[in-house]
């Protein structure tokens, strides 16, 4: 007969942290927080139906001109940018990088300042921006 004691001494706890990789480890990478408004998860997201591309993108530009350091943040207008560069960071195909690009312009989240540099709204829509009182220092397409 198998003694009990011994079968619970070869199980490790659940609640074991000792095993776990640190956040924290030893390639100095931390977790980091960006803001996103809820009213892109409240009344966006079920307004316009956008597509999985179409989320990710607008998100890494949203990220780019909001909630990281960058010069021309009070324009809402990110710094250049290469579109190859964005597609391989979000594992997407060029093209449908461009694509997504385009269906943002439509529904004017964004507008194209030149290749590669944007104006993202800070509310999403000009209605949400004036609602909100969002100004972008005499710059507005």
């Amino acid at each position: 007969m198998v003694d009990l004691h011994s079968i619970l001494a070869g199980h490790t706890s659940k609640n074991d942290d000792s095993n776990l990789p640190e956040l924290n480890d030893s390639h100095g990478i931390s977790p980091s927080v960006s803001e996103i408004p809820d009213l892109f998860f409240d009344s966006i997201l079920p307004k316009f139906k956008l597509s999985r591309v179409e989320i990710m993108v607008l998100m890494y530009l949203y990220r780019r001109v909001w909630c990281r350091p960058n010069l021309y943040k009070m324009h809402g207008i990110s710094q250049l940018m290469s579109h190859t560069d964005m597609a391989n960071n979000l594992s997407l195909p060029l093209e449908d990088v461009y694509h997504a690009l385009r269906n943002l312009e439509d529904y004017s989240f964004i507008s194209t300042i030149r290749s590669g540099q944007y104006f993202v709204r800070k509310y999403f829509t000009h209605e949400n921006d004036d609602n909100f009182g969002q100004t972008y220092d005499d710059f507005e397409i």
